[in-house]
């Protein structure tokens, strides 16, 4: 199947999204995209283990960046019968092989080569963000994580030039250890926000909009060109 094919169109509450298929390798990823007229920016969702670019969560975030004006590509990094093995699930290479896949896509359509990229990652998949943007330098304009693993991608972290947000839930006591081990190997601009009486999916009221908000004005910051 073709790289540059963008299959049928979708009506979204605030913006159409198209539904695009990207080879990786042997493999065939299938994803929502999405840009809002006079876009500077988009964010390529990396989802975790278990969940899936139709999980209502991410949708909701990707909701809010599209409001703000960035778009977004919800992508599933793996197959339905990769996704049903454990370890597949976890393996923060094949994730990032497929998340640097997607991103070479879209610098080669004309509809989004030219808007800066940032990453959303939670859980595994805030991993294989990490590893990929520190493979792909100053491609990757900002990451940010949102109950994210950064401690499965270590060895790369000290190599990440983007300006990461690392965003936990309070009441997430080992993941927040393990952020917090991260953030100090990070050498990038960096900020840790600690979302107070939230859990790891940040199902409680109140806080997922926080992290949408938090998460919206991170990428606003930095997916937008430079002055002069």
């Amino acid at each position: 199947m073709s790289r540059e094919k963008a299959m049928k169109k979708v009506e979204s509450d605030t913006l159409s999204e198209h539904l695009v298929h990207i080879q990786a390798k042997a493999a065939v990823l299938e994803g929502a995209l999405a840009i809002p007229e006079g876009a500077h920016g988009l964010v390529l969702f990396a989802h975790g283990s278990g969940s899936s670019r139709h999980s209502p969560r991410n949708k909701s975030v990707a909701e809010v960046l599209g409001k703000a004006g960035l778009g977004t590509l919800l992508i599933d990094l793996l197959t339905r019968e990769e996704d049903a093995d454990y370890k597949t699930r976890f393996d923060i290479d094949l994730l990032t092989d497929r998340l640097e896949a997607a991103t070479h896509w879209l610098t080669e359509r004309a509809q989004t080569k030219n808007l800066l990229i940032g990453y959303f990652g939670a859980s595994t998949g805030a991993a294989a963000a990490l590893q990929a943007a520190a493979s792909l330098e100053d491609r990757i304009r900002a990451v940010v994580s949102r109950g994210g693993r950064p401690d499965l991608a270590w060895e790369a972290l000290d190599r990440v030039r983007a300006p990461t947000l690392l965003i936990v839930g309070g009441l997430d006591d080992i993941v927040i250890e393990l952020n917090q081990k991260a953030y100090g190997r990070l050498r990038a601009e960096k900020q840790l926000v600690i979302v107070p009486g939230a859990g790891h999916l940040f199902e409680e009221p109140g806080a997922l909009p926080e992290v949408a908000r938090l998460a919206a004005e991170w990428f606003k910051r930095y997916l937008r060109p430079k002055a002069g």
